[in-house]
């Protein structure tokens, strides 16, 4: 079923906000900020709570947007299509375990609160937890917190529930290790430090970060292909646009076949989880992200391929998207573990009486 009139116009507002703050026809700003801590702009993180990109999915009586998961992906498509190095995805799981003072702060871009809740390398499940929060004390550890060193604070889930723990707390230890991207990902281990009890999130926040991660990937698929094809069509060979060749066109028609899997596969889950969190719609978010990760590693590398010589130099911007690719496929769980998770709650939706998906 279609979006109706509102919300297509909700969608089309996200876009054009979205272009404004990050553009995708310039990369000088990604790439300025690569290799250097905190890694990201905290104007341009303003900026977004300015706009309510943080409080999307919240509802309206925790001042948010109210919006749904179409909306989202819509936002995440274009911030992935900038290759914006801004942790939209982890501020927003943030926002789901926080209230009063701390969500306030959040929301208005005075403090950059980033969730902390993966303890092993192949988690997605936010369950079987080691880290506690006991008297008020957090200790434990936190893998995969993407652009931890431009945090203030942090959504930590443990044991007896939320703690937020300032991110200059000296029970705290950031460990930073860089991705191939520019970023960089942070360990965090806790040694007794000072919490304050957060909110516990709703059921399905995982599976929103999941597919919001599935659609920056499709940003990164369908900008990477259209300035391949653009490519194509002006570098000469020969005296001729070497997008005439056969071989090349039929190459691009491939990688074009992709992107449009890719894109009915996310827009698809977002319908799903918009008509309900459960079974059907967990599974409808890891066939989404296996989906965007298996596209986007070979889309992003086909590309470079297509460009030639000059594809393979850091100086070139198409091999931007493949170092943001090479980030993004893995995290929140990599294709195979999406592809077993899909298999998993398949099952159950369909033991639910609910239509099963297509793989």
């Amino acid at each position: 079923m279609g979006l109706d009139e509102e919300r297509l116009e909700n969608v089309r507002m996200l876009r054009e906000s979205a272009a404004a703050v990050a553009d995708r026809n310039d990369l000088s700003r990604p790439r300025a900020l690569r290799f250097r801590q905190p890694g990201f702009d905290r104007e341009t993180w303003r900026q977004m709570a300015e706009l309510g990109w943080l409080g999307l999915r919240l509802p309206e009586e925790r001042g948010g947007a109210g919006l749904g998961m179409a909306e989202l992906i819509a936002l995440a498509e274009e911030m992935g299509a900038a290759l914006a190095p801004e942790p939209y995805v982890s501020g927003l799981m943030a926002m789901e375990m926080l209230d009063g003072a701390p969500l306030e702060a959040a929301l208005t871009g005075e403090r950059i609160i980033l969730a902390a809740w993966q303890e092993k390398p192949r988690q997605l499940d936010d369950d079987d937890l080691e880290t506690s929060f006991v008297a008020g004390r957090v200790s434990g550890r936190k893998l995969h917190v993407p652009m931890a060193a431009g945090a203030d604070a942090f959504a930590v889930t443990t044991q007896q529930g939320v703690a937020i723990v300032d991110s200059k707390d000296p029970g705290l230890t950031i460990a930073v290790t860089g991705a191939q991207d520019g970023g960089h990902w942070g360990t965090l281990t806790f040694e007794g430090a000072r919490g304050e009890p957060g909110r516990t999130p709703r059921d399905g926040w995982l599976d929103e970060a999941v597919l919001a991660t599935a659609a920056t990937l499709l940003g990164i698929v369908d900008t990477a292909l259209e300035r391949t094809v653009e490519y194509l069509n002006v570098r000469q060979q020969f005296g001729v646009k070497i997008g005439t060749f056969q071989g090349l066109q039929h190459r691009a028609v491939d990688l074009k076949q992709q992107a449009l899997l890719t894109r009915s596969s996310v827009e698809d889950a977002a319908a799903i989880m918009d008509a309900g969190a459960g079974p059907a719609a967990k599974a409808a978010a890891s066939r989404a992200k296996a989906r965007a990760s298996d596209a986007a590693l070979i889309v992003t590398r086909q590309a470079i391929q297509l460009h030639g010589g000059i594809g393979y130099t850091d100086e070139h911007d198409i091999g931007l998207f493949l170092r943001k690719a090479m980030v993004l496929a893995p995290s929140l769980g990599d294709p195979a573990l999406h592809r077993s998770r899909f298999a998993r709650f398949q099952t159950l939706a369909a033991a639910d009486g609910k239509e099963g998906l297509p793989a």
